[in-house]
C-alpha cells in the first residue's frame, strides 16, 4: 500500500523526471540518482504567481499576502494595512487536464509592530479509477488535499522581526479504497513554521537608493503521515529556506529587485543498501522527527561502487558532494515602472540526481487602485518535464493609505 500512495504522490505531483533523454540511463548510472520523497509534496508547491515568476524565490523579496507560503516574518514590513490575494494554478498539464492547485491568503496589521492572517490551500489530483487486479473498475474518485494555517508575525525592532504558522494538512488520496487486503485512510497532519526578517532600506548604491533584505525560515515541522493503519509514516516536506534580495531605486518611477533563495529538505536521504537489505551506506531513516531534520545534514550515502566480489565502497568525498546536490537554488529579478507595472523573470536549479528539476521563469503584474493582477509562466530547459508550460494567476486586493499602494514595488 505504501509503495501505491508513493506512486501516485510521485506521478501526480511531478516533482521527479526520470526521462530527460537518450543518455538519461547512462547519466543515471554516474550521479546514481537518490531523490528525496516526503508526504503531501504538494505543500511546497509555490501557489503565487509572483514568486512563480521569480524562479521560486521569496524568502526576502517584499512582503504581501502570499508570504505565509515563504516567510511570515516580514509583513511586519508591509506598506499595506491589509490585503487579500487568491491564486490558481493548473498543473502538470503536460501530463493531465484536470489537475489545480488554488490559494487564498490574507493579512491585516495591529499598529506597528504585529500581523496576523492566514492562508487556505487546496490541491485537487483530479480523477482516478481504481481497478481490482483483473483491471476490473472497483470505483472513480477524486483524490484532494488541503492545507489550513493562521500565521502571526511580531516587530522585534525597526530592522528585524520573527513569524510563526500553525496548520493543518488533510490528504485523502485513496478515499478508504482497499489495496489487497489492506485498508487505506487520509493523512492528517499538524505542522508549524518559524521565520526571521531583517532589513536595511536607508543603504545607497552610489546615488541610488537601496534596500538590503535577509530572511530565513523553516517551514512544515510537524508529524509523520500514514495512509494505512499498519504501513510505516512518511515525513512531512520539512523545509529550510534562506534568502536575500537587493532592491535599487532608480528615480519615483523606477525601481529593480534582485532575489535570490536556496532550500533544503530537512527529511533523510534514502540510505544504500545491498543484497541482503542492510544499509552500505548513509544513515538509517526510520527515525523521528527531530532527529531526521538533524540527521539530514549529514546522511547521504554518496556514490557506492561495487568490485568483482561484490564488496561495496563509496567514492572518496561523494558523501559531502551529495549533501550540497540536496541544495536547489533559485534566483530572480523584478523591475517596477510607477507602481503600475511589474515585470519579472527567474530561473530555479535542482541537481539531476535529486529530481532534475530545471526551469526559466517569466511573468509581469499590472495594478490599478487596489486591484492587482499578476500572471507567470514556467518554461523547462529539461526535455519531458511534466511541470514544463505551467502556468499561475493571482489576483490581489490591498487596503492601505492611497501614497502606499499598490505595494508592488515596496
Amino acid at each position: 500500500m505504501k509503495k501505491l500512495i508513493g506512486i501516485i504522490i510521485t506521478g501526480l505531483i511531478g516533482f521527479t523526471t526520470n526521462a530527460q533523454n537518450l543518455n538519461q540511463t547512462e547519466k543515471a548510472q554516474q550521479i546514481q540518482l537518490n531523490t528525496i520523497t516526503t508526504a503531501v509534496p504538494f505543500l511546497i508547491i509555490t501557489p503565487d504567481s509572483r514568486s512563480g515568476a521569480l524562479g521560486d524565490v521569496g524568502a526576502a523579496i517584499s512582503p504581501d499576502a502570499n508570504s505565509f507560503h515563504w516567510n511570515t516574518s516580514k509583513l511586519v514590513f508591509s506598506k499595506e494595512k491589509a490585503e487579500f490575494s487568491a491564486s490558481y494554478s493548473p498543473w502538470l498539464r503536460q501530463l493531465v487536464d484536470d489537475i489545480h492547485l488554488s490559494y487564498i491568503a490574507g493579512y491585516g496589521k495591529i499598529g506597528k509592530r504585529h500581523a496576523i492572517g492566514g492562508s487556505l490551500r487546496y490541491f485537487s489530483l483530479g480523477n482516478i479509477t481504481f481497478t481490482n487486479n483483473v483491471g476490473q473498475v472497483i470505483r472513480d474518485f477524486n483524490p484532494n488535499e488541503f492545507e489550513v494555517l493562521g500565521g502571526y508575525a511580531f516587530k522585534l525592532s525597526d530592522r528585524s522581526s520573527v513569524g510563526m504558522n500553525a496548520k493543518f494538512v488533510y490528504s485523502n488520496l485513496t478515499g478508504g479504497t482497499n489495496v489487497g487486503n489492506v485498508g487505506s485512510k487520509a493523512g492528517l497532519a499538524g505542522a508549524v513554521d518559524i521565520s526571521y526578517s531583517w532589513f536595511n532600506d536607508e543603504l545607497s548604491i552610489g546615488n541610488t537608493d537601496a534596500t538590503l533584505s535577509f530572511g530565513s525560515a523553516i517551514s512544515n515541522i510537524g508529524n509523520k503521515v500514514a495512509y494505512t493503519v499498519d504501513s510505516e509514516r512518511d515525513f512531512l516536506p520539512t523545509n529550510l529556506r534562506l534568502g536575500t534580495a537587493l532592491k535599487m531605486e532608480f528615480d519615483k518611477y523606477n525601481s529593480l529587485t534582485a532575489a535570490f533563495d536556496i532550500n533544503k529538505l530537512l527529511v533523510p536521504t534514502p540510505p544504500k543498501y545491498g543484497g541482503t537489505g542492510q544499509i552500505v551506506s548513509g544513515k538509517d531513516p526510520n527515525v523521528g522527527v527531530v532527529t531526521g531534520m538533524l540527521q539530514s545534514f549529514y546522511d547521504a550515502p554518496g556514490l557506492v561502487t561495487y568490485d568483482a566480489n561484490g564488496d561495496s565502497s563509496v567514492v572518496k568525498n561523494s558523501r559531502f558532494k551529495e549533501e550540497l546536490n540536496e541544495i536547489n537554488f533559485g534566483l530572480g529579478v523584478e523591475y517596477w515602472y510607477s507602481n503600475i507595472l511589474a515585470v519579472r523573470t527567474g530561473f530555479f536549479h535542482e541537481h539531476a540526481s535529486k529530481g532534475n528539476r530545471k526551469y526559466l521563469t517569466f511573468g509581469a503584474g499590472i495594478y490599478f487602485g487596489v486591484f492587482g493582477l499578476d500572471v507567470s509562466y514556467l518554461a523547462s530547459v529539461t526535455q519531458n518535464n511534466p511541470l514544463a508550460n505551467t502556468v499561475r494567476f493571482s489576483l490581489k486586493f490591498k487596503f492601505g493609505d492611497k501614497k502606499d499602494q499598490p505595494g508592488g514595488a515596496e
